[in-house]
């Protein structure tokens, strides 16, 4: 793992959020737009960036998907390994909890990875949620007009949705720009 994408302090207090069953639940809701979009393009590999506790691997299975091949990823769950490259990255719920000053680094990483597509769903507003600092746990919570600039220097933007999934957020479904690192 690339160590810039996250502080030892920070992946600490995502480990301690990640303890409570309610924490990373988010791909539930939307494993069955994933499903579609694995269905609709054939997609056999998928990279879980952010996968916490595996819940879209679940989702997708109870949408009736079988995936070749299945790559979580989390800094707070070391026995996942390393990133992995995939015909489909996934990143859902993941970046508005990113350090600020390690998005960019963050955004590389994915894109070094992604092989074909991303799907990534980035929710606007505050979390629910607090860390162990007081902090709230949507480090960035910016509107769809900050994050794009910073998704199109990797990303090309193939479509994007607004949503009410859980308060105000976007999901896009991207191309790299670059050719990735596999």
């Amino acid at each position: 793992m690339d160590r810039s994408t996250i502080s030892a302090e920070y992946l600490l207090q995502q480990k301690a959020l990640h303890q409570n069953p309610n924490y990373g639940v988010a791909s539930l809701s939307f494993a069955p737009i994933v499903a579609d979009f694995i269905r609709q393009t054939g997609v056999q590999s998928v990279s879980d960036y952010g996968a916490g506790k595996k819940n879209l691997f679940v989702g997708l299975r109870n949408a009736g998907v079988d995936l070749a091949e299945y790559h979580p990823y989390d800094p707070a769950f070391e026995e996942y390994g390393e990133p992995r490259c995939a015909d489909l990255v996934c990143c859902i719920d993941v970046l508005e909890h990113i350090e600020p000053e390690r998005l960019e680094h963050v955004l590389l990483d994915l894109s070094k990875i992604t092989v074909n597509f991303g799907f990534f769903s980035i929710h606007m507003g505050p979390a629910a949620k607090t860390l162990s600092d007081g902090r709230n746990a949507h480090l960035i919570q910016e509107p769809s007009s900050w994050w794009l600039p910073r998704l199109t220097k990797y990303f090309e933007i193939l479509h994007l949705q607004s949503h009410q999934m859980m308060g105000d957020g976007i999901w896009i479904i991207v191309r790299p720009k670059i050719s990735p690192d596999c």
